[in-house]
């Protein structure tokens, strides 16, 4: 029993001493991971922000092209509804008379 009283502790402090020491070092390893990939993602936004000009533009194209295609179906379909109105007026006049 005196066995178990003496060693017992001291194999759990030795334990828990491993323990700590593994923990810091693991810490260690994930504040250098950290740091490289701060540097990683800094490194990326700054090339993406030299394509804001070039998006810009190109939002721009876009934008424009849009507008214009729009306008372009609206009046076509404005020219085919005219077109099947006059049709019906035209038959509806032809059976009033």
């Amino acid at each position: 029993m005196f066995l178990l009283d003496v060693f017992l502790p001291v194999i759990l402090y030795v334990v828990a001493i491993i323990l700590l020491i593994v923990l810091i070092v693991l810490g260690i390893r994930v504040i250098a991971l950290l740091d490289k990939v701060d540097r990683i993602v800094d490194n990326v936004e700054g090339k993406v922000n030299a394509f804001n000009g070039a998006f810009s533009v190109l939002e721009r194209a876009t934008n424009g092209f849009a507008s214009i295609t729009d306008s372009l179906i609206f009046n076509a379909s404005t020219f085919v509804s005219k077109l099947f109105n006059n049709k019906k007026k035209g038959k509806e006049d032809l059976e009033d008379e």
